[in-house]
């Protein structure tokens, strides 16, 4: 969706954004834009302009953090305006391009909010004052060892390496610390190494004078700049290419940096947290990380617990996400049959509290009552619903409905399943890169995936 008052400058970005393969629709009124989306309007991202009769750009972001949470939106500034983009950042936009701009410019952030929107980088928030920092849930130990650390560390100017399986919440670790250190009015930039291809990283993270490439047409200020005074959080910093971790390393060291295709050294104040879902320590064994750029980074280490080995909490997380979508959703559910709790308890949750957070919305969604079932259980958990028999006690042969063995066995692929799903999803795919990860020949995680009728990206698998 483009949004922008003048109806020629919508039409050539709906021009430039069809010849490269997206399909554009375009308002010149910010408040029918809000009220097609509200209305059903599917989108993946708004590209909106900041400076509008009637509502603006920034009355724009509002709306989608509030109504459609999750939804990446590009904001269009006027040359030289870094104070409003800075504004619109930390509101939560996930980037601005600045006029005049280039097809090529405008098409890479485009790219780059499709791939994070379909990435789901969208951590899940909670309420429960009693069990939470803020807009973090626990009550398990482990959740609050780490809220222990976040009040300790902080004030403090520390580096800060927060570790975790993807859907951990680490980004809310991140928030939570710079929302608590004196920084907190000051800006919150995040940059999702990722999502960023190796040859635009440079400049997203340090800018880049007019002239430096093809498409330049203007400077532009890079996340270090834009974080200045405050936090920049480097997401999936282990996924950034080695050549880029050298001139990252000397920016953290003498905080200073010129931009691409500049003579001038910038000096910046901003502290750094950084965040990955992979094992660093290993990486910089294999050398695919630097061993000096990771002490850098480890200065104060927090590591994230999986939702599987913080079950307790799984129950204040239902709840809390039974509200959400009621609100969301105009539902009105009341709470969970405790099987169907039980069941969720049982689950590995390869993917973390997101994962629970999309299954409780599809099951208010599938629900016919006011009360969670375990028929509305996804497929894969629902094997681990047991019955009222078999829970109580039961041994097989004496009338139970499902035997020991056949319990054992379900738990046992759902297990399997959620594992394999995982390595698949973190190597793209790649059985061979899978395997590895799982301790596996290839071949023999080619059977299990057949045996357990696993697709990847909805093809069946070879």
């Amino acid at each position: 969706m483009v949004i922008d008052d003048e109806k020629n400058i919508t039409l050539v970005i709906q021009a430039m954004l069809e010849k490269a393969g997206f399909e554009a629709i375009v308002y010149n009124d910010s408040t029918k834009a809000l009220e097609a989306m509200d209305g059903g309007e599917d989108v993946d991202v708004v590209v909106t302009d900041l400076y509008m009769p009637g509502r603006s750009g920034m009355d724009v972001l509002t709306h989608c953090q509030k109504n459609h949470a999750g939804l990446p939106v590009v904001v269009i500034t006027a040359h030289g305006s870094v104070e409003s983009a800075v504004a619109a950042l930390k509101l939560g936009a996930f980037d601005f391009i600045t006029k005049p701009f280039e097809q090529s410019e405008l098409l890479n952030v485009v790219r780059k909010a499709v791939r994070t929107r379909r990435q789901g980088e969208k951590e899940p928030v909670a309420v429960l004052p009693q069990q939470q920092i803020s807009s973090m849930i626990g009550a398990s130990q482990l959740m609050q060892d780490v809220f222990k650390i976040i009040a300790k560390i902080a004030p403090s100017p520390s580096t800060v390496l927060v570790w975790g399986e993807s859907g951990t919440g680490k980004e809310l670790v991140a928030q939570e610390i710079h929302g608590n250190s004196l920084r907190a009015k000051k800006p919150f930039i995040k940059v999702n190494c990722s999502a960023i291809p190796a040859t635009l990283i440079e400049s997203e993270l340090f800018g880049y004078e007019r002239g430096a490439f093809t498409g330049a047409v203007s400077s532009k200020p890079g996340r270090f700049e834009l974080a200045h005074e405050g936090t920049l959080f480097l997401d999936e910093v282990g996924e950034m290419p080695v050549e880029m971790q050298v001139k990252l390393l000397r920016a953290l060291q003498e905080q200073e940096f010129e931009r691409v295709g500049g003579i001038n050294t910038t000096r910046v104040d901003v502290r750094i947290i950084a965040a990955t879902n992979k094992d660093l320590e290993a990486e910089v064994k294999a050398g695919k990380f630097r061993e000096d750029l990771f002490y850098r980074l480890n200065v104060v280490p927090i590591k994230l617990p999986p939702l599987r080995d913080r079950k307790d909490d799984i129950e204040l997380l239902v709840n809390f996400f039974i509200q959400q979508f009621n609100t969301k959703l105009g539902k009105k559910i009341t709470g969970i049959e405790p099987a169907a709790m039980e069941a969720l308890k049982g689950f590995m949750w390869p993917g973390n509290i997101r994962q629970l957070e999309n299954v409780i919305e599809r099951m208010i969604l599938m629900a016919d009552g006011t009360v969670l079932l375990p028929s509305d259980l996804p497929e894969d958990i629902a094997p681990l619903v047991v019955a009222p028999d078999t829970a109580a006690g039961a041994l097989p042969g004496d009338g139970s409905s499902a035997s020991f063995k056949d319990i054992v066995r379900r738990n046992t692929q759902t297990v399997e399943r959620g594992l394999i799903e995982k390595a698949l999803e973190e190597t793209g795919g790649n059985v061979t890169r899978a395997a590895d990860k799982l301790g596996l020949s290839r071949k023999g995680l080619q059977i299990k995936i057949k045996e357990l009728g696993i697709r990847r990206h909805g093809d069946p698998v070879e």
